[in-house]
């Protein structure tokens, strides 16, 4: 909340108008109900604190890899609204990783023991290899689990892999990893804020003007509870591992290891030249977290015009992405 105000207070600086808008917009947000959580969906298998939850449907399972940051459930939001539900009846039987909530004392696994030691495992758990869908860091994660062992295909979703992309940003996003490193090294993981204040320092304006629109909405209407129910996902989640966060800025932000081809799984260099399966990308021309220059480069690669997280809840997602995805997976869900 601090960060934010922050945030708010130098966006409106010079519009009191708006300010009191987006403060309007988020006391509503703050004060709206919230329906009932919905009972999870059973575990098919576990390896560590991550578990694989079953989502019924028919077919080659389907591995759906979600990233570290932020919970799982942006993929499975809302009644009516759910990427995961909506799959189980497109003839693959997809299954949602999980990956908990570390403590301190898992504080030196890093990104690539999530891969070897969680990611890997619940796959070869499975009767016969997967099909793969990983979106955004989860992408990243499923690329490199495609490159160590056999699976029937890869679907990467607003996935970074050439790092070296985020050009400029890099400069925004250092420095609050510099701020916030000692006190991440001393506790062992990295609050959800450390990444959130990131995420806002992209598009400030974008993040106060939107609490400024959902001030105007009608309360209870479908698109507030929409609202409110993306900004729950998008303010919660797990802390990472101190590991995973000084990878993620050191190895993989700045020094671009997957993009570079350094990046290593089980003794494989990890990356597009290490698949063996058919492999497709999804990537939006106007992302502002994983920008399309961070993308890897497939021969297969699927240009969208919906956001990073539109194209996973927003109204076009359907047509732009679930849709295609769909068909992907039914083309490569049984050996050639």
């Amino acid at each position: 909340m601090p960060l934010f105000l922050a945030m708010l207070r130098s966006e409106t600086a010079t519009s009191p108008e708006r300010r009191a808008r987006a403060l309007a917009g988020l006391r509503a947000y703050q004060q709206a109900r919230r329906a009932a959580p919905r009972p999870e969906t059973p575990v098919f298998a576990r390896a560590g604190r991550a578990v694989l939850r079953d989502y019924g449907g028919w077919g080659r399972p389907l591995v759906v890899v979600p990233s570290l940051i932020n919970p799982p459930w942006v993929l499975d939001l809302a009644r009516g609204n759910s990427l995961m539900r909506w799959l189980a009846r497109q003839g693959v039987r997809p299954m949602l990783v999980d990956w908990g909530s570390p403590t301190p004392e898992e504080r030196d696994q890093d990104i690539t023991a999530h891969v070897e030691q969680m990611l890997l495992p619940l796959i070869r758990a499975l009767p016969r290899p997967p099909l793969l869908a990983g979106y955004c860091l989860g992408g990243t994660m499923a690329m490199a689990a495609a490159s160590a062992t056999q699976v029937a295909g890869l679907a990467m979703i607003a996935a970074p892999w050439r790092f070296a992309g985020y050009g400029d940003a890099l400069a925004t996003m250092d420095p609050i990893w510099q701020q916030a490193h000692p006190s991440c090294e001393a506790l062992g993981l990295v609050p959800i804020e450390v990444l959130q204040a990131g995420f806002w320092q992209l598009d400030p304006g974008r993040t106060v003007a939107k609490y400024e629109r959902f001030s105007a909405l009608p309360r209870g209407s479908a698109e507030a509870n929409a609202f409110v129910a993306l900004e729950d996902w998008a303010n919660k989640g797990a802390p990472l591992t101190y590991a995973v966060g000084r990878q993620l800025f050191d190895d993989f932000l700045s020094a671009d290891l997957p993009g570079s081809g350094r990046w290593r799984i089980e003794a494989t260099s990890a990356g597009p030249e290490a698949l063996s399966c058919p492999a497709v990308e999804f990537v939006s021309a106007n992302d502002r977290i994983v920008p399309a220059a961070t993308a890897a480069g497939l021969a297969d690669s699927r240009i969208l015009s919906a956001g990073h997280v539109g194209m996973i809840t927003g109204g076009r997602g359907r047509q732009q992405l679930w849709e295609p995805l769909a068909d992907w997976l039914r083309a490569h869900r049984e050996p050639r």
